[in-house]
């Protein structure tokens, strides 16, 4: 009866050592994935600045054309 006792508890040892086994593979697994896509968001992030700031550069261009378009319509530059 003891060693019935005894065999069941070793088994449930084993069981929880191969589980804790897995786990921690599975933990390993999941923070490279995680470093993975943190490098991932860094470089979105990155381009997401560069086109922000491209698009304001084209804004400032668009604007100054504006401004040029403007100044050839105001009647005070015009030539007589």
């Amino acid at each position: 009866m003891e060693l019935v006792k005894f065999s069941q508890l070793e088994e449930k040892i084993k069981g929880l050592i191969d589980d804790h086994s897995i786990l921690k593979k599975e933990k390993q697994e999941l923070e490279g994935l995680l470093k993975k896509k943190d490098g991932e968001l860094e470089e979105v992030r990155i381009n997401l600045k560069n086109l922000q700031e491209e698009r304001d550069a084209v804004r400032a261009k668009v604007d100054s054309l504006l401004d040029m378009i403007q100044d050839i319509d105001d009647p005070q530059l015009t030539l007589r």
